[in-house]
């Protein structure tokens, strides 16, 4: 593995991410069905699909290949959760743009600044039982790491502890919200769809 996020990484990346999508996708309709409108992982699988398609047209900038990745998903994922989705890797993109490797410890920056991007867009804010809770989580877990099997491992861990942390509580943000006190002992559809793209990163 190289020391730096290339646009070669990149692509066995999202590669990975793809299939783990392709394999998840019953469940997380499933669990979507439970909070939401149900199409949580045709909208993954989608935006999957659309990226593999791009994987090949990819610049050796990581941050334009990052906004090319972005632009693939929008189009052909046009929901709510694939907007917020793209509108981090733009936010990524943006602070990557102009390199073709990115120093591994810049990996919880950039998570800041997809989570900003992210809150700003959706209107949504930290606590609210959203999947902006688990990138926080995830970004606080790698600050200051710069292996990327220790980013990766301080990422699932981060990711599983803020699921059973939220689990017990009422979504506050979204179409979930709706449900109040019921979404309770619920997880979070997109907190678990975060926790499967990292998973698929192993």
């Amino acid at each position: 593995m190289n020391s730096a996020i290339t646009v070669g990484e990149l692509r066995d990346a999202l590669g990975r991410i793809a299939t783990k999508m392709e394999s998840c996708s019953d469940e997380l309709n499933a669990v979507d069905a439970q909070l939401g409108d149900g199409d949580l992982g045709v909208t993954m699988v989608r935006g999957g699909r659309a990226i593999l398609a791009e994987l090949p047209n990819l610049p050796d900038d990581v941050g334009m290949a990052l906004l090319k990745c972005a632009q693939a998903f929008t189009k052909l994922s046009g929901s709510t959760f694939g907007t917020l989705l793209a509108t981090g890797l733009m936010s990524a993109a943006k602070a990557a743009k102009g390199r073709t490797q990115v120093p591994w410890s810049e990996v919880s920056t950039l998570l800041g600044n997809a989570l900003q991007a992210m809150g700003q867009r959706s209107g949504g804010k930290l606590g609210e039982k959203t999947v902006l809770d688990a990138i926080q989580a995830v970004r606080t877990a790698t600050e200051g790491l710069d292996d990327p099997a220790a980013l990766l491992a301080a990422a699932g861990t981060a990711c599983s502890a803020c699921l059973d942390q939220f689990r017990d509580q009422p979504a506050r943000q979204g179409r979930a919200r709706i449900w109040g006190e019921k979404s309770i002992g619920k997880d979070d559809p997109g907190m678990l769809a975060f926790q499967r793209i990292v998973e698929g990163l192993k």
